[in-house]
């Protein structure tokens, strides 16, 4: 890394130390984060916000449910024995998947290799913090980094392409029946991959389904959208016909996570930009998202928001997720994340109502082809992380064991089971997991919906390292958006003035 890179990434480091000791607010980090270059992608922001509540009501395995098959027990017993007494250090956000992963390793890990994990659960600026550092000092405090999807481009020079390393060799270190080409393989280039590099393991993967209400399509006899002009239509039918729910809310066409500057509502714009036609970027490194297609994007974003209630302007996912869960309204394209939450009596009003279709056909599609630095137009908008081995680890091999074992497809099956949308192929299969699919607070019925969307309709951002730069909340990208969307800037001045930031952020990546 160069000096400015080092000096930015210590800048991070202690910004998150400011933080930690209540000197700055969350807020006043991910702005100084902004400047250094860090942002956080809709993975990270969903699980920042998400991670608040887990803390607040921890989950941990069904140790009833976990079938360790007695290949990996030998395994682990043989070949992780080898390495017992060393310590495996990671920090992650505490999410579901981390807490029912460390519930499991004292008996299912430690107990057969020897091997300790400290498995540090911090908000998600802690672990930037830490990473920032590390890698600043070239430090081993780490062995395993938890990667945000749009981190990739800056630390792809601070991991271990695990597959050149381990996996195309013949070395008995490869734990029989991982098969990574289990992972879905549409996500491994989109949130583990860096310019062919394998930065890491495939982790979690929050991305757009479309949903809707069973009993208002078929009070008004409307049938299924199948693209973006039905769609619109299915919007304002919804809207003009004014229902109401028991308690005498209105029933809105859409709902939105349109609020003003924050990363939510850049997320929301691309899938009417990219279903239009339209991308951020072009070939060779050009810009394109002020051309006609981004313009017709943006009208169609525009003509969606008139069905929508007012409050969607201050509406981040949780407020959209919340809106929907309200019975606020008819139809949205939303993260599947929250699916599990409408079937949840405790909170929502909405269970066993909601239904998911396919998402739309999009309008136009420009191929990725045409695009640079990654970028994937498609209607289904995704946000990924996955767990990195670091290459300043002094226990390399011994990390490498237990990420293997941590994302196996036994691990992840029982992590999915507790509704965290899967990355492997087997897991949408497991019987456990099938089990889940009816309405019931967790259900898993959502998981065929997020199958298709990620095999067939996955759109991904511009990769490049500056990219959080302009688009993470409180950045170029969506604070414009919020000019247009409050009707304080017209369309092509918005689209203009986005260019021309994204155009600057990657001449100074170039530099």
């Amino acid at each position: 890394m160069n000096e400015r890179d080092r000096k930015q990434r210590l800048y991070v480091a202690e910004a998150g130390r400011l933080l930690r000791s209540g000197r700055i607010s969350r807020r006043e980090f991910m702005r100084r984060a902004a400047v250094a270059g860090f942002g956080f992608s809709a993975a990270g922001m969903l699980r920042w916000d998400m991670g608040n509540k887990v803390r607040a009501n921890p989950v941990s395995a069904n140790r009833r449910l976990y079938m360790q098959s007695d290949e990996m027990n030998s395994w682990l017993r043989e070949v992780g024995g080898r390495f017992a007494g060393t310590t495996v250090r990671l920090s992650s956000e505490s999410t579901a998947p981390s807490q029912i992963t460390s519930d499991l390793i004292a008996d299912n890990f430690t107990a057969l290799t020897g091997i300790n994990v400290q498995w540090e659960q911090t908000p998600l600026d802690q672990v930037l913090s830490k990473i920032s550092q590390d890698t600043a000092t070239e430090s081993a405090s780490n062995d395993i980094y938890y990667l945000d999807q749009s981190w990739l481009g800056r630390f792809a020079l601070d991991i271990v392409d695990v597959r050149e390393t381990y996996m195309n060799t013949d070395t008995d270190l490869n734990m029989p029946g991982y098969d990574f080409d289990d992972f879905i393989p549409e996500l491994v280039p989109a949130i583990a991959e860096y310019q062919g590099t394998l930065v890491g393991v495939p982790f979690d993967i929050p991305i757009f389904i479309m949903v809707y209400r069973r009993d208002v399509f078929e009070e008004l006899g409307l049938s299924v959208p199948t693209n973006m002009d039905e769609y619109l239509a299915v919007v304002r039918a919804i809207n003009e016909a004014q229902l109401t729910n028991a308690d005498g809310s209105r029933i809105y066409g859409t709902a939105g996570q349109w609020r003003s500057g924050h990363y939510a509502l850049q997320c929301d714009w691309t899938a009417w930009l990219w279903s239009h036609g339209g991308s951020h970027t072009g070939p060779d490194n050009t810009v394109l998202i002020n051309d006609e297609f981004a313009v017709a994007g943006a009208e169609y974003m525009l003509a969606l928001g008139e069905n929508m209630p007012a409050g969607a302007t201050t509406w981040d996912w949780s407020g959209q997720g919340d809106a929907i869960g309200q019975g606020l309204a008819g139809i949205a394209i939303h993260w599947g994340e929250f699916f599990p939450g409408f079937d949840n009596p405790e909170t929502s009003k909405v269970v066993g109502l909601m239904e998911t279709g396919d998402l739309p056909q999009e309008k136009a599609l420009r191929p990725a082809s045409e695009c640079s630095f990654d970028e994937v137009p498609a209607i289904g908008h995704q946000g990924g992380s996955c767990l990195a081995l670091s290459r300043y680890s002094q226990v390399q091999d011994a990390a490498w064991v237990f990420l293997q074992w941590a994302t196996s497809k036994e691990t992840m099956a029982l992590a999915a089971a507790s509704s965290n949308t899967p990355v492997r192929q087997s897991t949408f299969d497991d019987p456990r997991v099938l089990e889940k699919a009816r309405v019931v607070a967790g259900t898993t019925r959502h998981f065929p919906a997020i199958l298709t969307a990620i095999k067939e309709r996955m759109g991904t951002e511009p990769h490049f390292p500056s990219w959080a730069d302009v688009s993470s909340t409180g950045a170029v990208i969506p604070t414009e958006l919020g000019l247009m969307t409050t009707g304080a800037q017209d369309i092509q001045t918005t689209l203009n003035n986005i260019a021309a930031a994204i155009e600057r952020a990657i001449e100074d990546d170039m530099m």
